[in-house]
C-alpha cells in the first residue's frame, strides 16, 4: 500500500548521480521526506552508511517503511537539517562523502489537509513542519504586528500586495481570531484586485511567506551548507534542490563565497589572507527537470539543482 509520501522525488536521478555515491561511503539526506532520494542512495551502498534527517515525525515513519529493505545501512534522526553537526556527533561520524537537501515542502504536507499548508483546503492554521514547536501559522497571523506581517509577505513571498493583505488581516483579526486557511484565503482574495491577479492562486505567495516564517526555512540554509562542507571529505559532493528564487539565491551565493580563493583587497601586492577555495562549483548553471519529469510531476516546475565538490 502506498504511503502518503509516495509521490515521485523531484530530480531524483540527477541529484543522486551528482553525489557520485560510493558503495562504502557515508552520506546524509538532510530532508528525508518520504525517502525517495534516500532509497536511491541506499540502493548503491554495500558497506556504506546513510543518515536520514527530518523534523517531521510522519515523514520519518513513512521513510522507515520505504527504506526497510536497507535497514542495515540507514540511520534515522528526527532533527532539523541545521543540526547536522549534532547528528553526526551523536552517530560517531566526523566526515561524510555526500550531502543532499531537497528544500521543497513534501507532497504529504501539502496533501494532508489537517497540516494547513495548502490554500486549496480549509483547515486549521498550522503549517508546522515539526509539530513539537510552538510557533504556528495561527500565531503569525493573529499576533504579529502589521509591519512585521507586511515585511514577511514582501520578503518571503515577494507579494506586491503585502501592505493591503497585512492591513486586511489586522483589521479582520480585531473582530475575531483568524482560525482557518479558508478564512485567510478569503481575506487575501478580498485584498487583491481581480484585475491584478496573474493567473495563479492569489493566496500562493502569502501562504509561502507564512510557511517560511513559521519554519524558519531561509535562515538555516547558508549555515547548513557551511556545516556540511566542513564535514565533507575531499572530493565529497553537496547537492541542493530548491523550489523558489529566495532559496536558490542563498544556495548560489553561499556556493560562490565558499569557492572563493584570496579575499585580500586588490590594493595589496601579495596575499596575506591565505584563504583557499573550500569547494569547486560543479553546476555553473542549475540543473532543471526535463520535459518528461515536468509532464509527470507538475510540482517539479520550479525545481533547480546546484552541486559542488569539496576541494
Amino acid at each position: 500500500m502506498a504511503t502518503p509520501f509516495s509521490h515521485r522525488s523531484v530530480l531524483l536521478c540527477e541529484a543522486v548521480d551528482a553525489l557520485l555515491v560510493r558503495p562504502d561511503g557515508t552520506y546524509v539526506d538532510g530532508t528525508l521526506g518520504g525517502g525517495g532520494h534516500s532509497a536511491a542512495i541506499a540502493a548503491k551502498l554495500t558497506t556504506g552508511r546513510l543518515i536520514g534527517i527530518d523534523r517531521d515525525a510522519a515523514a520519518l515513519a513513512a521513510a522507515k517503511e520505504r527504506l526497510a529493505p536497507f535497514a542495515g545501512r540507514v540511520t534515522f534522526a528526527r532533527h532539523n537539517f541545521s543540526e547536522l553537526a549534532d547528528v553526526l556527533s551523536e552517530n560517531g561520524i566526523s566526515e561524510i562523502d555526500g550531502f543532499l537537501l531537497d528544500l521543497g515542502v513534501s507532497s504529504y504536507q501539502f496533501d494532508a489537509p489537517e497540516r494547513g499548508f495548502s490554500y486549496r483546503n480549509d483547515a486549521p492554521l498550522d503549517m508546522r513542519m515539526d509539530q513539537r514547536q510552538e510557533l504556528s501559522a495561527y500565531t503569525v497571523v493573529n499576533t504579529y504586528s502589521e509591519e512585521e506581517l507586511r515585511r514577511i509577505l514582501f520578503v518571503y513571498g515577494e507579494e506586491k500586495f503585502a501592505p493591503r493583505i497585512a492591513a486586511r488581516i489586522v483589521g479582520e483579526r480585531a473582530k475575531k481570531p483568524i482560525e482557518t486557511t479558508g478564512e485567510l484565503v478569503s481575506l487575501i482574495e478580498g485584498a487583491i484586485p481581480v484585475a491584478a491577479r496573474d493567473g495563479g492562486h492569489p493566496a500562493k505567495r502569502t501562504f509561502q511567506a507564512i510557511r517560511i516564517a513559521v519554519n524558519g526555512e531561509l535562515d538555516v540554509i547558508a549555515p547548513t551548507i557551511r556545516s556540511a562542507v566542513s564535514h565533507l571529505s575531499r572530493g565529497g559532493r553537496i547537492a541542493i534542490i530548491t523550489f523558489h528564487s529566495l532559496e536558490d539565491r542563498i544556495v548560489k551565493e553561499t556556493f560562490v563565497d565558499l569557492a572563493k580563493g584570496c579575499i585580500c583587497p586588490k590594493t595589496l601586492p601579495i596575499c596575506v589572507c591565505h584563504n583557499k577555495p573550500k569547494i569547486r562549483i560543479i553546476t555553473k548553471k542549475p540543473i532543471v527537470p526535463g520535459a518528461k519529469e515536468l509532464e509527470e510531476n507538475p510540482r517539479a516546475h520550479s525545481a533547480k539543482l546546484r552541486v559542488a565538490e569539496k576541494c
